[in-house]
């Protein structure tokens, strides 16, 4: 009998022409301007660039954001998991408008934000809470600014979740708790955490919305990104390039750490 050569699979041609204009475009907008922020923070050396981040009020700002940052997106990621599970998961009156106001920080302006929190949470507060010029202030902020990155990354997934696979382990005697924890949150996991570092990211970074309700005062409510921004003022912008880079190699880091995570937790989808 003869046997019939089936022929190789031809491999995908590359686009070279679209990968050149990606490249090109990455690279005007993101990758030189991050390394002429470099540069411009090492203009006095590293013995210059390693005295602007270790100053004492520096040290403060970026512990401070870190600190306030890991917290709000902790509180996010329960918080933006079950407001996504109940978008997806339940009907209700005005579930449109909530789902449309879940977008609502990415539309406004932060500085609007901030502006509303203060008139809200001020020393006029309409409803008798005053929390300006607090950490407290600092977190209700970036709770706000952060809250759409979990429950636009979760939402997805639940509404591609299969049923079926819910209802066989209830049907096998799991308890909605058992069936959640063993079916539903593998599944919801990656998501989670990639939503996490975003918000993350955009917390270390964020000033719009802080700017105005925090207060500044330093070693107390001033974050990293109000001290860059005093230290641009001050005319020191190597400084403050200098603080810049350490909460671009911060979020980096963060959001690689996330993939890597992601990608070991959905190695068996692969």
């Amino acid at each position: 009998m003869s046997s019939v050569a089936v022929p190789a699979p031809r491999r995908r041609r590359e686009a070279p022409l679209a990968l050149g204009i990606s490249t090109a475009y990455l690279s005007v907008i993101v990758l030189i301007p991050l390394a002429a922020l470099t540069l411009r923070s090492l203009e006095g050396g590293v013995s210059a660039f390693w005295d602007a981040v270790t100053d004492p009020q520096a040290v403060a700002a970026l512990k401070l954001t870190f600190a306030i940052s890991l917290v709000v997106v902790l509180i996010n990621a329960v918080a933006g998991t079950v407001i996504a599970w109940v978008l997806v998961r339940d009907s209700f009156r005005g579930k449109s408008l909530v789902n449309a106001l879940i977008d609502l920080p990415f539309a406004l302006p932060t500085i609007v934000a901030g502006l509303t929190l203060l008139a809200l949470y001020g020393p006029k507060s309409p409803i008798g809470v005053n929390v300006a010029y607090t950490t407290a202030a600092l977190v209700l902020a970036l709770l706000f600014v952060t809250l759409p990155f979990v429950v636009r990354t979760v939402q997805p997934v639940l509404l591609e979740l299969d049923r079926d696979m819910e209802e066989a382990a209830q049907s096998l005697g799991a308890t909605s708790f058992q069936t959640f924890r063993r079916v539903i949150f593998p599944n919801l996991f990656p998501a989670i955490l990639s939503g996490t570092a975003l918000g993350f990211a955009r917390a270390l970074g964020e000033f719009g919305s802080v700017v105005l309700i925090s207060g500044n005062q330093p070693f107390k409510t001033e974050v990293a990104s109000v001290y860059i921004f005093g230290q641009i003022e001050s005319d020191n912008v190597t400084g403050a390039a200098a603080v810049s880079v350490v909460l671009l190699v911060a979020s980096l880091g963060v959001l690689l750490a996330i993939g890597g995570v992601r990608r070991w937790a959905t190695r068996h989808d692969q």
